[in-house]
């Protein structure tokens, strides 16, 4: 099978698509004939080393930990799912022909392979930092880099809970952000002030790693109102890095309920072949995605 692998940290050129042996579905787990494989920002911050030293490697290593496709081989003990059935979920190196997924859910029905690449570790890591962060129907939430996945999915579910959303983004994607609810407005110089002209914030969520973590607890008045999946240096000014997956297998359920009454909906902004998942981290680090990157396999 072909399979996307990097031998050492550094840029996307270290990436390789090669020809590797095929995994097989150990106690618990599934193989899937991978159809797309979602592309997240957590895979090219694996790919330079940014976690070497609280999640080292065995080098080489894989790349990828979403996917959508279907089952072609079930584990000792698993139960409910059989060959042939359309799932998505998560697993390790997903950027391949066939992949081993720890967690999944039946695809909801009219959802193509390439969309249900892009919700599973989006939809858990929304709602995971939904949960640390508190806020609840009636307060308002600011959504710092809102447009990408996790913040296409943050606003939708706020929204289903009643929770108003304030979100920053490009000046390009505002339209994008009011249309998922958000009250939008634009990053850069003066944009706490805009902010504040928006309403008051009860919490925020730092989604881009892009230097606001000091105004954003100036903003919400308390750093244990703010969470940040994306600046390492969060705990320097007393707010939590949310790195740490919740359970998966309910998030799936979850999304896929939401998905199936038509709550929630993240786009695919573009797809790439396999071999140009380098090309896909190129642009997934540059930022300003409107929903979801995806490979196709």
């Amino acid at each position: 099978m072909r399979k996307v692998s990097f031998a050492e940290y550094g840029g996307p050129d270290v990436l390789r698509c090669a020809d590797a042996e095929e995994p097989h579905a150990g106690p618990g787990q599934v193989r899937v004939a991978v159809r797309a494989a979602g592309v997240n920002p957590v895979d090219w911050r694996i790919r330079e080393g940014q976690f070497r030293t609280t999640r080292p490697l065995a080098l080489p290593a894989g790349v990828g930990i979403d996917a959508a496709g279907v089952v072609d081989e079930v584990g000792e003990g698993v139960e409910g799912v059989e060959a042939g059935d359309r799932v998505f979920g998560e697993g390790l190196s997903t950027y391949a022909e066939f992949a081993v997924l720890t967690a999944w859910a039946r695809m909801p029905e009219g959802l193509t392979f390439e969309e249900a690449a892009g919700y599973p570790s989006v939809v858990e890591t929304a709602l995971r930092v939904l949960r640390e962060v508190g806020v609840r129907a009636g307060q308002t939430l600011l959504v710092s880099g809102a447009s990408g996945g996790v913040g296409s999915a943050v606003l939708q579910i706020a929204r289903d809970r009643g929770i108003t959303v304030i979100g920053t983004g490009s000046a390009a994607n505002q339209e994008y952000l009011r249309g998922l609810g958000a009250l939008a407005t634009t990053y850069g110089e003066g944009w706490v002030e805009r902010v504040r002209r928006l309403g008051e914030v009860d919490a925020a969520l730092d989604l881009a790693g892009s230097g606001v973590i000091r105004e954003l607890v100036a903003l919400t008045g308390d750093p244990r109102r703010v969470i940040s999946i994306a600046d390492l240096t969060a705990p320097e000014f007393g707010v939590r890095f949310s790195g740490t997956a919740g359970s998966v297998p309910d998030a799936l359920a979850e999304a896929a309920d939401l998905i199936a009454r038509g709550r929630l909906h993240i786009p695919v902004e573009k797809a790439y072949p396999l071999a140009e998942a380098a090309a896909a981290h190129i642009d997934s680090r540059a930022g300003h995605t409107r929903g979801r990157r995806v490979l196709i396999i």
